[in-house]
């Protein structure tokens, strides 16, 4: 197979990942006629990327202030020594089992680094009081050695939002480079 045919093939994924983005409920007719290619081209498209972890699941956004959440959390952790693969492995079972049992709900935790911080986890929380208990839930591992953890609350019934979660923007994106890659 060519180059250019394999680049052809990637941009035709590409742009199929981001028709899904924007609404994954359509059928695999309906995406062949936005993407340009047959409906048991999308069909296998579709089983390919999934078995290869392109798309991991498929989820809707929902209005989180109308399902009964007032606040959405954006929490820094900062420790005070870097974790071994040992203590990373017994965070990641905590967080695990933490996602089973709630009692909060958490959108994302991941390690990484900026702003002088070690990890940040998205939170989502029904009261002030839900989101406390995150704090303490966070601060009752002395084994983790927290050393500070900030938080930036986000009032989900303020009047005014600016952008509030969507995977639009990075749809198109996702198509723009699509394209540019193909004209290559």
């Amino acid at each position: 197979m060519s180059e250019k045919t394999k680049t052809q093939i990637r941009a035709v994924e590409l742009k199929l990942i981001a028709e899904l983005m924007k609404n994954s409920r359509r059928s695999d007719r309906e995406l062949a006629r936005a993407v340009g290619v047959s409906q048991p081209t999308v069909s296998r498209l579709i089983a390919k990327l999934e078995r290869e972890g392109y798309i991991r699941e498929y989820t809707m956004i929902p209005d989180l202030e109308k399902l009964g959440y007032g606040i959405l959390a954006v929490n820094l952790f900062k420790y005070k020594t870097s974790f071994d693969a040992k203590k990373i492995e017994k965070a990641k079972n905590i967080l695990l089992e933490s996602f089973r049992k709630g009692p909060f709900e958490i959108i994302m935790a991941e390690r990484g680094r900026g702003v002088g911080y070690d990890a940040v986890m998205i939170s989502v929380h029904r009261d002030y009081k839900s989101f406390i208990e995150l704090v303490e839930w966070a601060r009752q591992f002395p084994e983790f050695e927290l050393e500070r953890m900030e938080s930036f609350l986000v009032n989900l019934a303020d009047e005014v939002h600016y952008r509030s979660l969507t995977f639009a923007s990075l749809a198109k994106d996702i198509v723009k480079f699509a394209e540019k890659g193909s004209k290559t």
